[in-house]
């Protein structure tokens, strides 16, 4: 079937499917392959639950449809899945123009900076944006294939674990802007090293130099300036603190979330510029530059700053990200969602400049570091040493093999293999009284402590 056959029947259905479990009526269903299932087996439960098609890819099991004509058999569903995605991101018209796509990746921070511009862009446009972190290759063309009749502006969130998924996820969303919030050490299993991390990110570059209109570049980032100086003929939208002459304010116990004072005219050469207050319920100056992100994008589409700004401080974190918990016995920091060394590094450096008296720390492994995951857990504990935390749980095997290389067998600090052995250990030695930093990469879930605390 050719796919512009299959968008009608999209356009007829409305909505797609990738979960059996879910099939609210009408829907068309693809059945997608991983690992541990193969969405053919339950392609029929799809149907017989109210789905309107299925597509689907074992053709020994569907061979001339199985005597269904809703299912559709292709050569393979995702491949499928994709193209669809790409035809509907092409054929959805704004006035007569094709939709305007905002391409988001980055090392750190690209759900809560997606939000953040979502959230800014809202105040002013109808925007469709990647729910949640449906970043990968199937997150992608979901999140493509939301966009409704109404949809003015698409924020679509990209991630990427190996060199090339930039490139592939870009080949689908078709970005006209691109923003990278930051590059890092992540998934260094995957890139190998820093330098990949910086080319597989910069394929958002790559591919608005050469099909799009413009990138967002944060100038107080040297690692971005660089990789977009080095892209002949990409168009910069610059922002960032120091360029722009924002300031972020301290932090104490009556002001725990980030407050930041920008000027009321951004990247004006006056002066003197009167100072616009922002207070958010994000956790951390690290947030700063996801702020600023978010009220550069904001401006650019026609957001009047003083709207743009209300919209932010109304934003309010969720899925351990960046959040602040009060429990009753102790306050939390919760960033457990995900965790590597440089979001580690910038949540211990912003949780020693808070200024509360019993502060712990609870952290969990750092995952996908290759060959460098024990030097960079060391140089966690190094940084735990010289910032002088007396209170500190470390959690995994990776953080076990550090202790083991920093202290030999006697530690100053606390090891658990797991975080439901903290947990545990929590339940029967209550904390009282403190802040509680909580963060860790996603296979750890350091979530499962907060009902101990």
């Amino acid at each position: 079937m050719e796919i512009s056959d299959l968008y009608k029947i999209f356009l007829q259905c409305g909505t797609v499917s990738t979960d059996s479990r879910k099939i609210a009526g009408g829907e068309l269903f693809f059945a997608l392959k991983g690992e541990n299932f193969d969405g053919n087996v339950y392609a029929l439960k799809a149907l017989e639950g109210g789905a309107a098609y299925a597509v689907v890819d074992d053709k020994d099991r569907f061979g001339d449809n199985a005597g269904d004509s809703r299912l559709i058999v292709v050569d393979d569903v995702l491949t499928t899945l994709k193209a669809l995605a790409r035809y509907h991101r092409e054929h959805t018209m704004v006035d007569g123009k094709r939709l305007t796509v905002i391409g988001l990746t980055g090392t750190n921070g690209k759900t809560t900076t997606k939000e953040l511009v979502r959230t800014v862009l809202a105040c002013k446009y109808r925007v469709t944006a990647t729910e949640g972190n449906l970043n990968n290759d199937i997150g992608v063309p979901l999140s493509l294939l939301r966009i409704g009749a109404d949809t003015e502006l698409a924020v679509i969130e990209m991630g990427a674990s190996h060199p090339d998924d930039i490139a592939a996820l870009v080949d689908v969303c078709e970005p006209d802007y691109g923003l990278i919030t930051n590059v890092g050490k992540a998934h260094l299993l995957g890139f190998g090293s820093f330098d990949g991390v910086k080319k597989a990110k910069g394929q958002l570059y790559d591919y608005v130099a050469g099909h799009g209109k413009a990138v967002f570049v944060n100038q107080d980032d040297p690692d971005l300036v660089e990789m977009a100086a080095g892209r002949p003929g990409l168009s910069v939208i610059p922002y960032g603190a120091g360029y722009w002459g924002a300031v972020v304010l301290p932090s104490d116990a009556a002001h725990p979330f980030l407050r930041m004072a920008v000027p009321q005219t951004p990247g004006s050469e006056a002066e003197e510029e009167t100072l616009l207050g922002v207070q958010t319920h994000l956790v951390g100056a690290y947030n700063a530059a996801n702020v600023l992100a978010a009220l550069a994008v904001g401006l650019y589409f026609g957001v009047e700053l003083e709207d743009a700004i209300q919209a932010v401080e109304a934003y309010v974190p969720a899925n351990n990200r960046s959040q602040m918990q009060d429990t009753g016995r102790n306050r939390l920091v919760i960033d457990a969602y995900n965790a590597n060394p440089t979001s580690m590094a910038a949540a211990l450096e912003n949780f020693k400049g808070m200024q509360d008296e019993k502060k712990v720390l609870m952290l969990g492994d750092m995952r996908e570091l290759g060959t460098d995951s024990v030097l960079e857990h060391e140089a966690v504990i190094r940084q735990l040493q010289d910032a002088g935390f007396p209170d500190v749980y470390l959690v995994g095997e990776e953080f076990k093999k550090a202790l083991e290389q920093v202290f030999g067998e006697t530690s100053p600090y606390t090891w658990m293999p797991s975080s439901e052995a903290l947990a545990a250990y929590l339940a029967e030695h209550p904390l009282e009284g403190a802040v509680v930093l909580i963060k860790g990469s996603r296979g750890i879930m350091m979530e499962k402590v907060i009902p101990s605390l």
